[in-house]
């Protein structure tokens, strides 16, 4: 009996270490976004202040079981084989939902995840309970704490909404004290700002990072509480004259260090407080199992006898364990890719500059814009002239940041990013004082978006898509609640009726999801990598268009070549499920030529000033590629159509003429992949004959169906294929041409330039 529960303990711990790991992903986007956003202190500065946060936060946590000191559920309602099935559950649930949210590359609440985690497993063997022993459900109240989860919602709205306001609000003030032409007034007012800031995140520290910590006296923790309008004033008068010092003296950069500063708190907040919520499940489960245990010993009562009134208390975390757990949470702030892609989310929203857009508009964000638009222009009405001047003023970019068109370029000031982190420890520090159930993912993010919005980051070019963005995380979060309540009453169900079994099944399922997730992740951070972008950071010479556009050429080339072959074998043996699959990674080579279509003003804005030819030739360039993606995106979609509509299958004849075109056009692609990416130009000439040979074979075939139709063709269906199969292949061979002569004549100028 002892076995089997020591097994589920050691799956507990492993799934704890997973935990830490994707909980860490998630969570990192809390204290690196305004740091790496900024890009005003290297990644490696901002990672070790961020470790040794996190480090010393984790040692020193108290390692509290808070969730069930909060009361989600009546332990002492439950035996210990029915807390460990709820456990057991919540810890499966954990790992796969956060995976999940990473993977997607979106931040969501470890807090609210664990707790309805919690809520689900424990509804489910409740109402299981009560089914077996015959009692109504409207018992289910002396189990659950329904009102803890209201309460959670409400926090949640309320977090929401503050943590936006405020942000914005805060932004909108500093800006109108600093302008982006900070480096002039921070002389004057950094001093104060920095003593603002400083003792906003001292205060931070002592009341959510280090209010926790078990070794500090009771006493000290209760002068903290009692004398907190002191410790704040005195902080301030200290931390402005240090901050005065500091720049008038010794040079440094007060924002750069309120960052640090910053940083440090809130990563030292995140492992102080939410490392319960990746291990606290597990040392829950573990003092069951010794309470179980001592009682066993002395009176051989059953885990289906033994009642948990034990786990009421505090469950006090051993400091062996908590140091290990930092060193987890560390390593995977320095090598999880996840991580950064959930910080990148963060950081596009909010950055001050245009770019790709990672969030498709949606109706409600349309709706948003267009009403905030009407009330912008009301208000820019009513305003003075004058007052709406001196305002824009204090918003106007200097020149460098507008021409700044590196790819690399920070997504917002120090001053933004200073605010972030001042505020959402404000909001932190209150919320905690004032016993208020609020995630610090929503708050960080909320304040991050509102401090955006206020810093006119969001133009009519973009906040289509970034409100779309902030919808999109917003209802992930609430997703995340319902969807954590449900997946952890499902498994605590079937572990309920499946036992071991059950057990390992889920397991193995959790294992299995996570890998192919970790597979499919890095194949897309390899994608990314291979992807040639367009980099802004220089201006563009002759030579690098010659360059840049050749690669070009090469990749697209080599998408059409590849699906085109795919296309016509699929439609050959008539077989959709293929044909589906080719229409879905038409996509990706869309999305390529969208993309380079996306950099179409940068890259003329980046052109030497004599080289207004070559915007022309881009230009040009871009309409050829566009003209054989659309021609292979008709191919691939209208054999797709007609697969999926049931038609007859193409004459024996027609496929094999077809492959006959597909073989030549396989020659000539990979003649022309050659000679772009070894540059060897001297060949196009000779491609562009044989090209010219394609067109009349395929002519040709036109002719030949033409014959077929008024002899022995009787499909009208077929034909209208096969014709359009045809024509498409005549015209991608059209455009390539036009494509190789447009380079040719383009490369001879540039040599002649040479």
């Amino acid at each position: 009996m002892e076995t089997t529960y020591i097994v589920m303990l050691t799956i507990l711990f492993a799934l704890a270490i997973t935990d830490l790991v994707v909980g860490v992903s998630n969570d990192a986007v809390n204290f690196l976004n305004s740091a790496i956003g900024s890009k005003a202190i290297s990644i490696k500065t901002i990672m070790i202040v961020a470790s040794v946060g996190v480090a010393v936060g984790a040692i020193f946590s108290s390692g509290l079981m808070e969730v069930a000191r909060k009361g989600i559920f009546v332990p002492g309602q439950f035996y210990f084989d029915e807390i460990m099935i709820i456990f057991l559950a919540v810890m499966i649930t954990d790992v796969l939902l956060l995976d999940f949210f990473n993977s997607l590359g979106l931040p969501t609440s470890t807090t609210v995840s664990i707790v309805f985690e919690l809520l689900g497993a424990a509804v489910s063997v409740a109402c299981i309970k009560l089914y077996h022993i015959g009692e109504g459900y409207e018992l289910l109240s002396n189990y659950i704490n329904t009102s803890k989860a209201l309460e959670i919602i409400i926090g949640i709205l309320l977090s929401v909404v503050i943590a936006f306001s405020i942000g914005a609000l805060v932004q909108y003030l500093s800006r109108l004290v600093f302008s982006f032409q900070f480096e002039k007034k921070v002389k004057y007012v950094g001093g104060v700002f920095g003593g603002i800031s400083i003792t906003a995140i001292t205060y931070f520290i002592f009341i959510k990072g280090m209010k926790s910590i078990s070794f500090i006296p009771t006493g000290i923790k209760d002068y903290v509480d009692n004398n907190t309008l002191i410790i704040i004033l005195g902080s301030f008068v200290v931390w402005t004259l240090f901050s005065q010092l500091l720049m008038s003296v010794f040079k440094v950069n007060i924002l750069k260090s309120i960052i640090l500063i910053g940083t440090f708190a809130l990563a030292l907040a995140f492992a102080g407080n939410d490392l319960v919520n990746f291990i606290g499940v597990p040392i829950a489960a573990w003092q069951s199992f010794e309470l179980w245990q001592q009682a066993y010993l002395s009176t051989g009562i059953l885990p289906s006898e033994f009642t948990m009134e034990g786990l009421a208390g505090a469950v006090q975390t051993p400091e062996l364990l908590l140091i290990m757990a930092g060193g987890i949470m560390v390593v995977t702030l320095w090598f999880s890719s996840k991580a950064r892609a959930v910080v990148d989310t963060g950081i596009n929203l909010a950055r001050q500059g245009d770019g790709a857009e990672r969030f498709q508009p949606n109706t409600l964000s349309r709706v948003i814009v267009r009403y905030s638009v009407y009330l912008a222009n009301g208000i820019s009405i009513v305003l003075p002239a004058s007052i709406k001047n001196k305002i824009d003023e204090k918003f106007q970019k200097p020149k460098e940041l507008i021409n700044d068109r590196r790819i690399d370029a920070p997504a917002f000031d120090t001053v933004r990013a200073s605010v972030n982190l001042v505020v959402a420890s404000i909001l932190i520090s209150i919320g905690t004082n004032l016993k208020l159930p609020l995630s610090t993912t929503y708050v960080t993010f909320m304040v991050a978006m509102g401090t955006s919005l206020a810093d006119r980051a969001w133009d009519r070019e973009s906040a289509v898509y970034r409100v779309a963005g902030v919808i999109n995380v917003i209802g992930g979060w609430f997703v995340t609640a319902m969807v954590a309540f449900i997946a952890a009453a499902i498994f605590a169900a079937v572990i309920w009726f499946g036992g071991m079994i059950a057990i390992g099944l889920l397991v193995l399922l959790a294992v299995s999801l996570i890998l192919r997730s970790a597979i499919l992740h890095n194949r897309k951070v390899k994608a990314e990598k291979n992807k040639k972008r367009f980099n802004r950071n220089d201006i563009i010479t002759i030579n690098e268009i010659t360059m840049e556009t050749s690669q070009n050429i090469s990749n697209v080339i080599k998408g059409i070549n590849k699906r085109y072959s795919k296309v016509i074998d699929h439609l050959g043996y008539h077989d959709l499920g293929k044909l589906k699959k080719d229409t879905k990674k038409l996509n990706v080579l869309e999305d390529e030529v969208d993309e380079l279509k996306d950099n179409v003003f940068y890259f003329i804005k980046s052109l030497e000033e004599n080289s207004v030819e070559a915007s022309r030739f881009y230009i040009l360039f871009l309409d050829h590629i566009q003209d054989i993606v659309e021609s292979i995106a008709q191919i691939t979609r209208s054999s797709y159509k007609h697969v999926n509509n049931n038609h007859k299958n193409l004459k024996f004849n027609q496929i094999r003429d077809l492959k006959s075109i597909d073989r030549d056009l396989q020659v000539v692609f990979d003649e022309i992949i050659e000679t772009f990416d070894s540059h060897s130009f001297e060949n196009i000439n000779q491609i562009i004959v044989q090209k010219q040979a394609l067109i009349e074979k395929v002519s040709e075939l036109i002719q030949k169906q033409i014959t077929r139709i008024r002899t022995s063709e009787t499909s009208p269906k077929n034909t209208k294929l096969y014709f359009g199969l045809l024509l498409e292949t005549k015209d991608m061979i059209t455009s390539t041409i036009n494509l190789l002569q447009l380079f040719e004549s383009y490369y001879e100028d540039a040599k002649r330039e040479f």
